[in-house]
């Protein structure tokens, strides 16, 4: 099953209400099991820069399943998924990507946020991953 476009929306609300409590600014993207934007949000006044950074992030939580900070951590010089940032087109593999779970806990999707520093960006993530 897919992420909906009503559950995806839910998601984003949560991750903007985290990011209000905390003060900062997010750009946040929701997408399907494909990989595949299904709703994105940029805050008034989050960084353009960080546009593309959070369609990245959510990607690569949803192409290997896994937070991108637990990617970062595989993938630094001399562990086993070196360079893996310079595949799929681009990577990204900090925090800030986690996968979005169903009730049944099947993988739906993932959401991707970026704007502030990358434990501000993953607690935006996390708690938009929770709506559901």
């Amino acid at each position: 099953m897919d992420i909906t476009l009503e559950q995806a929306e839910k998601i984003i609300a949560a991750a903007k209400t985290k990011a209000k409590k905390m003060d900062t600014l997010m750009n946040i993207a929701v997408v399907d099991r494909g990989a595949h934007l299904v709703a994105f949000a940029r805050m008034d006044g989050a960084w353009l820069g960080s546009l593309d950074i959070a369609i990245k992030k959510a990607k690569t939580a949803k192409l290997f399943d896994i937070n991108t900070g637990d990617i970062g951590a595989l993938s630094q010089p001399g562990a086993s998924l070196y360079n893996i940032e310079l595949s799929n087109g681009g990577l990204i593999t900090f925090p800030g990507g986690v996968p979005v779970k169903n009730a049944a806990g099947e993988i739906i999707g993932a959401i991707g946020v970026s704007g502030s520093s990358v434990e501000n960006d993953h607690a935006v993530a996390e708690a938009g991953s929770l709506a559901l």
